[in-house]
């Protein structure tokens, strides 16, 4: 089965009133497998594809992972989840220091949080059955 994807380029420009990055396919793709993530408890209708049926939730899916993308924009992220766990790295001679804590969010995963509001707004965190 394919992968979700729930927002376009042309809706994390919308999102963040900037260009979307050459990359944005890839980086929206991994934004999406986050949301999808933090939503393992979350009961909504979907289509045969997995892909939400309510306008609502599709919303609010589409702005979970444009506000993903966003953060890992500006925290310096490629959608690895690598970026952000060091105050300081040097590449040459190598030299790491202070180690952050990782992810809080549900499922275990570095989610925004204005992914996390979105969500949430929408009934889908803490996993609200409706």
């Amino acid at each position: 089965m394919a992968a979700r994807v729930y927002a376009t380029p042309e809706q994390l420009t919308a999102w963040t009133g900037q260009p979307a990055p050459p990359d944005a396919d890839r980086l929206l793709a991994r934004a999406s497998e986050d949301v999808d993530d933090a939503l393992t408890t979350a009961v909504y209708a979907t289509d045969a594809l997995g892909m939400p049926t309510d306008p609502r939730i599709v919303a609010a899916l589409a702005d979970a992972t444009c506000a993903q993308v966003e953060w890992q924009q500006e925290t310096g992220d490629t959608g690895t989840g690598a970026a952000g766990r060091w105050d300081s790295v040097s590449i040459g001679p190598v030299s790491l220091s202070g180690r952050k804590d990782g992810p809080t969010a549900a499922g275990d995963v570095d989610l925004a949080p204005r992914a996390h509001r979105a969500l949430r707004r929408a009934g889908l965190l803490p996993g609200v059955i409706w």
